[in-house]
């Protein structure tokens, strides 16, 4: 049965690949500037995220899954001044955290109208192993999403709410391309045992499978797709 799905941060990369891994199913994208079956949203400003999920419901009617997606990777050395280090955190954590929780309370109310639904979000490998110096707000805020996801996951499964994470490794997308350069490819390479990174159809592969036709007694999981680089 086809499901009424969101997707956020769907402009490039791993939220562009969970569409088209979903293409049998009625999903609809976002990204900070809209676009082609995508609602525009800025999630660093207060209510954006309401916004969101307003417009997803008036296109879809009701909405089954929910992905949270929508991240940014975005340096914040400890050397900057403190009001602009200050900034990048509380930037990072709305974006990365604060916006996936507005959506997930959200979608929690309305599925318990509705009998029950999924979601899935997409964290990252940083939650558990720590990120680079520059990135301490990047881990914080995904190490919150799987704090949440599981708070989810054990609080309203008996509601027939199921919720799921994702945490992937460094992905050949735009932003990860950046980032590699920028710390030497090679060496970090060298730290993944596959010998490459993923590409961003097996994390919405990943994405796709938990969102549709994971079993329900794995709700709570979080599966990691980055190639044994850090197994748990």
């Amino acid at each position: 049965m086809s499901k009424n799905i969101l997707v956020t941060g769907t402009s490039r990369g791993i939220g562009a690949a969970i569409l088209s891994a979903l293409a049998g199913s009625k999903a609809v994208g976002h990204s900070s500037k809209g676009g082609d079956n995508q609602i525009a949203a800025d999630l660093s400003r207060p209510g954006a995220a309401e916004a969101l999920w307003g417009e997803a419901l008036s296109r879809l009617g009701h909405i089954d899954v929910l992905i949270n997606n929508a991240g940014v990777f975005e340096a914040s050395p400890i050397e900057d001044g403190h009001d602009a280090w200050l900034a990048q955190w509380e930037r990072t954590m709305r974006i990365n955290l604060t916006a996936s929780a507005e959506l997930c309370r959200l979608a929690v109310l309305h599925f318990r109208d509705r009998g029950g639904g999924r979601i899935v979000n997409v964290a990252s490998r940083a939650a558990y192993r720590g990120d680079s110096p520059q990135h301490w707000h990047y881990a914080a805020s995904k190490a919150g999403m799987i704090g949440m996801t599981k708070s989810i996951a054990r609080g309203y499964a008996g509601e027939n709410i199921l919720a799921f994470a994702v945490c992937p490794g460094f992905t050949m997308t735009g932003m990860a391309e950046d980032y590699l350069e920028s710390r030497g490819g090679a060496k970090l390479l060298a730290d993944i045992p596959l010998g490459r990174v993923a590409g961003p159809e097996e994390v919405a592969e990943t994405v796709r499978w938990l969102a549709l036709d994971a079993p329900p007694s794995a709700t709570g999981a979080v599966i990691d797709v980055n190639g044994a680089s850090y197994v748990r």
